[in-house]
């Protein structure tokens, strides 16, 4: 695998969220209580974290502080249309890491300020594990293919540590030798693949 300088983060994250839009559009109202992989949150309180994140993305990557954004996506953003809102945000992210000079400004997130290019990649992983996530959890595809999860284990090898250590994911389970790169990069970030 290469590094992460020849990948277009903004491109993957825009990707994943579009992908994650897919899966947010198959959720029948019968689903919104389902159980996830993530052991706290059901399908809508999974959905209202990444609508939330995708939210913060766009404000944080357009140089807010968090004291700015303070408290302005606590509670439930999946009103009216859990789909709209989940469009809304994702546009809204996309474009924030997309802007000029986005990827080198540096975002101040609650694990110090980092440049743009690192917090659209945490982003990116996060999308794309979730939308996994909401996929196992509602019976659908996944979204994760194969240039998804090469780019995720790019921007994941070289923090591996740092993620593990920041409890933004399960805890790693056993990895066979013979795993595939998706099974390995579910079991790595905690999850169980069917």
């Amino acid at each position: 695998m290469s590094s992460t300088t020849d990948l277009d983060i903004a491109a993957f994250h825009r990707a994943a969220l579009d992908a994650t839009r897919e899966v947010v559009a198959g959720i029948t109202d019968d689903q919104w209580s389902l159980p996830t992989p993530c052991a706290d949150w059901d399908v809508r309180a999974l959905l209202n974290h990444v609508v939330a994140g995708n939210w913060w993305a766009s404000r944080l990557a357009a140089g807010a502080t968090i004291e700015e954004v303070g408290t302005a996506y606590d509670g439930d953003l999946l009103q009216p249309s859990p789909l709209g809102e989940y469009h809304e945000s994702a546009v809204a992210a996309a474009r924030a890491f997309e802007a000029p000079g986005a990827l080198e400004a540096p975002c101040a997130v609650s694990y110090g300020p980092v440049p743009g290019s690192v917090y659209a990649g945490h982003r990116f992983l996060d999308v794309a594990i979730h939308g996994w996530d909401l996929a196992v959890a509602t019976g659908q595809p996944s979204p994760l293919t194969p240039d998804v999860v090469d780019a995720c284990w790019r921007v994941l090898e070289p923090q591996l540590d740092l993620l593990r250590a920041s409890g933004m994911f399960g805890t790693e389970q056993p990895v066979p030798d013979d795993a595939d790169a998706t099974t390995r990069l579910l079991l790595t970030l905690g999850r169980t693949p069917a």
